[in-house]
């Protein structure tokens, strides 16, 4: 471990973990239990981890001192002895039953409250000044200026204020950004991508009916106090609360530098990856929609294809390849893909390429027998017959085996004999011009590896996948087995009461956490058996410990999906009521939904105005 940290973690107790962190905080900032951070006016902050703990051990004996504990309550000690441990409180409560029956308007009232603290908070902070100079990187440059390290050794990033380490960037951890209080706590965004994605609309953005740009948001925008660096964490020790980071981008001699970060608390919300489910080919004939690059390549290749068979002395058999576009998977993105692309050639490209009309083919294959699965089976069968009259093909049932792609003629005759095509479960084969894979997720190496290394979690993805592995947590998110961990969106599994992987249950799982952590409750370790966060209580004259009862509860308001031609599906739901609709009038409420899930007033405005100018003077036909 660099000499940067003070470690109290291996060969001490709790409770000596606790005096001493109260000895070096006589702040009344709130603390999570964590390794402790030097708030004295001390300048030694660089001594090795054994001289801190000899220091740290003389200093225990001293006399009477007011102390700061790790929940948040100031209170004079006169030994200098710790606050009870919540976790060793026999009177702890604990989950008798799970999952918690809670009514729909309960939540409903809770969620409206809670956001009306949350945008009161974000309010509050717009009118803040922001520091000239954040201390985690002025520590960083006096470090690199001192010449201490070498190239190959990682740099350390500690600071005063309690560190929450927040991993990706997604619906998760952006909600969270957006919520924790900076003044409280100090939170570094670790993740190799700088921006929020508004991925529904992905689809959308793929065939230019809104701008890639319309759908983004800048991590530094979100909340400026957030301290963000572009990298991706590697290695994540869960016991000695410490992240091996590397950067995303390498000097030109292929160097990447890399940093360590040790946290007091740290949320893992980042998402998973696309699953091929060991079809060959996928990774490298298919197209993603994931990410901005998805979208911008896959926008950039139905160009290409066009502009092939248009071509002078295109064969007939070349030209049906380059125009047939298959898509891989019937669910909300697919679906969507499929209805985007198929307005596009109708409403766009059948101006500009007439000639070519008769040859262009949409199909869409699903394993199941049914597309959106997730909706009633009126539903399912609105969007089938909507297809069915736009021209879309729809085959369920047939599963694909292969991906296969002649590279040798790419150079000579783009569209050739066995070039592209998709191999189905039979030996059916269908050449391609363009394959859209969005069959599901599979769980990302750092999800992986930290299941891998907690015992109750191997325990409870024995006889899995591991590509299918999620962290499993409990009502409170916390991950089980693991202390001071919150996970959140896909990579999680809510133990007892699995969630749906789904954008609207991150976003309120994010808000949820970050106010959990603003009110100073002690995460503690994550599981059904193990006692609730807690605080020590406010206004109380004794040292009186009260804890967080309230587990995340999710708010579903139903499902949407566009099937195109200004046809879309909604699935209303409150409670154990759901009401369905369809048709353009449903198209309306799946504009305004999305119109107001943006994250900003500026995203807002920006698709406003891309669908305006697309129904205007169309979508844009350039290739860049």
């Amino acid at each position: 471990m660099p000499e940067t940290f003070l470690d109290l973690s291996s060969g001490s107790s709790l409770g000596t973990m606790s005096t001493v962190m109260r000895h070096f905080c006589p702040t009344p900032a709130v603390w999570l239990p964590s390794r402790a951070r030097l708030q004295r006016p001390c300048r030694q902050r660089c001594r090795t981890v054994a001289a801190q703990k000899s220091v740290a051990e003389k200093k225990l004996a001293g006399p009477s001192f007011q102390t700061s504990d790790n929940l948040g309550k100031v209170t004079s000690s006169p030994g200098g002895s710790p606050p009870p441990d919540p976790e060793d409180d026999p009177r702890a409560p604990h989950f008798e039953q799970w999952p918690a029956q809670r009514s729909f308007s309960e939540v409903l009232k809770d969620k409206t409250s809670d956001t009306i603290g949350d945008l009161l908070l974000i309010a509050r902070r717009t009118l803040r000044k922001l520091p000239r100079r954040s201390r985690i990187r002025a520590q960083l440059r006096r470090m690199g200026n001192k010449g201490k390290g070498s190239d190959d050794a990682p740099v350390a990033l500690k600071c005063d204020k309690p560190i929450i380490l927040v991993l990706g960037s997604g619906w998760g951890a952006h909600s969270l950004i957006k919520v924790i209080d900076t003044d409280k706590f100090e939170a570094i965004c670790v993740s190799p991508r700088n921006h929020f994605i508004f991925t529904p609309m992905l689809p959308s953005s793929a065939v230019g009916t809104v701008e890639f740009r319309s759908l983004l948001e800048p991590i530094r925008i979100s909340n400026p106090f957030v301290t963000y660096i572009e990298a991706e964490c590697e290695v994540l020790d869960v016991k000695r609360k410490l992240a091996l980071c590397s950067s995303t981008f390498a000097y030109e001699n292929g160097r990447r530098p890399q940093f360590e970060v040790a946290y007091d608390a740290v949320v893992i919300a980042i998402g998973e990856q696309t699953a091929t489910f060991g079809v060959p080919g996928v990774m490298e004939h298919c197209y993603f929609l994931k990410e901005i690059s998805d979208a911008v390549g896959l926008r950039r290749r139905i160009g290409q294809c066009f502009e092939l068979a248009a071509l002078p002395g295109t064969p007939e058999e070349d030209r049906k390849r380059a125009l047939r576009f298959i898509v891989v998977g019937g669910g909300p993105t697919g679906v969507e893909f499929a209805g985007t692309l198929r307005d596009f050639v109708r409403g766009d490209l059948a101006r500009k390429y007439p000639e070519l009309m008769g040859d262009v083919e949409v199909v869409l294959l699903q394993s199941a027998q049914s597309i959106l699965t997730q909706f009633s089976a009126g539903l399912q069968q609105r969007a089938l017959d909507t297809f069915r009259k736009t021209g879309v093909s729809v085959r369920t049932g047939v599963r694909v085996v292969a991906i296969t792609q002649d590279q040798a003629r790419l150079y000579y005759r783009p569209f050739s004999q066995h070039l592209q095509g998709v191999v189905l479960e039979g030996g059916e084969r269908l050449d391609y011009g363009v394959c859209v894979w969005s069959t599901g997720n599979a769980a990302r190496p750092l999800v992986q590896a930290v299941a891998g290394a907690v015992p109750v979690q191997r325990e409870a993805l024995a006889g899995r996948n591991p590509a299918a592995a999620k962290l499993t947590v409990d009502p409170f998110l916390r991950i089980a087995g693991v202390r001071d961990a919150i996970a959140l969106g896909d990579c999680s599994r809510l133990s007892g009461a699995p969630l749906p992987a789904t954008a609207q249950v991150a976003g309120q799982q994010g808000a949820y956490v970050a106010r959990m952590i603003n009110k100073g409750y002690r995460l503690g370790t994550g599981g059904l058996d193990k006692a609730f966060p807690a605080r020590w209580k406010e206004g109380s004259a004794s040292e009186e410990v009260e804890y967080f009862e309230k587990p995340f509860a999710f708010l579903s308001l139903g499902l949407m999906a566009y099937v195109g031609s200004d046809q879309a599906i909604t699935q209303l739901e409150a409670g154990k009521a759901s009401f369905s609709l369809a048709g353009y009038l449903s198209f309306l409420l799946w504009r305004s939904v999305y119109i107001t899930k943006q994250v900003s007033t500026r995203n807002r405005i920006l698709i406003l105005f891309d669908w305006v100018k697309t129904r205007v003077f169309g979508r844009d036909l350039s290739i860049y």
